[in-house]
């Protein structure tokens, strides 16, 4: 790991610090308490971090002061963008949306309730020289509750454990470079897409870091992941990902889209 990636030595010539850009894409549900200090953190991290970004917000069909507030917000700053569903279609749905109308080389997801550092994440936005994934995983697990630890360790063990793999968490701010996105075959759109897609790509082979990142404590508002209709979309989005990867098409294979750092650092070897 790089104290200061931006000053290292190595260069790839998949990424060049000086031209990628990212979007960092942004669901909100009636997060009006929450969503202008998400959006300025994002903003001040892209300055203190020295990264060019966009933010997109997808306003999944928030009946408060959410998309008001952001159409403000995108008059004093034009880094940041606004799409608006007229009802509410899941995170999943949210996320590729924002990836569909991104500009940016590379994606990460950053949820509108203002729980998440930006720079927690984006502070490894320059390892995307070495991998096409970054997935972050907790340290500070002490500020969630007893329960929901346990909860997330057995969701890991069930996921690791049927589909091969030793994640440490899947369903934080990953960062993926956005065309190996182009070939996941099917999108989830409920609160299992982002356990979905590291699984799919994972499979294929594409090269990703872990890296650890703390989360903050969410100041206003509930949030919406602990419900029994969010359980209900992760049980199905796993039994579909079960059916793709043991019966259908989604194989364990070694094949990459052109321009990826998985494509040129297996071409080299």
């Amino acid at each position: 790991m790089f104290n200061n990636p931006s000053q290292s030595p190595e260069t790839n010539t998949t990424f060049t610090e000086e031209k990628e850009e990212i979007s960092v894409i942004m669901p909100a549900l009636n997060e009006e308490e929450n969503i202008e200090s998400a959006v300025n953190s994002v903003i001040k991290s892209f300055k203190n971090l020295g990264i060019r970004g966009e933010i997109i917000v997808v306003n999944d069909g928030s009946t408060d002061r959410t998309e008001e507030i952001v159409s403000r917000l995108m008059k004093s700053n034009d880094s940041v963008r606004l799409l608006t569903h007229s009802h509410p279609e899941g995170i999943g749905a949210s996320f590729w949306d924002g990836v569909d109308n991104s500009r940016g080389e590379v994606v990460v997801m950053l949820p509108g309730d203002n729980e998440n550092e930006p720079s927690e994440i984006l502070r490894y936005f320059f390892l995307l020289r070495h991998v096409d994934v970054v997935v972050p995983f907790l340290f500070n697990r002490e500020v969630r509750s007893v329960l929901r630890n346990i909860l997330s360790g057995m969701y890991r063990f069930i996921i690791n454990t049927t589909f091969g793999l030793n994640f440490n968490y899947t369903n934080g701010t990953v960062m993926y470079r956005k065309s190996i996105l182009q070939e996941v075959s099917y999108r989830a759109t409920g609160f299992f897409y982002q356990t979905d897609i590291l699984v799919r790509v994972a499979r294929r082979g594409y090269l990703f870091a872990e890296v650890p990142y703390r989360i903050g404590v969410r100041k206003r508002g509930v949030s919406k992941a602990l419900t029994f209709s969010s359980l209900c979309e992760v049980v199905k989005g796993y039994l579909r990902l079960i059916k793709d990867c043991y019966f259908g098409g989604e194989k364990r294979k070694q094949t990459f889209v052109d321009g990826s750092v998985s494509a040129d650092r297996y071409k080299d070897g």
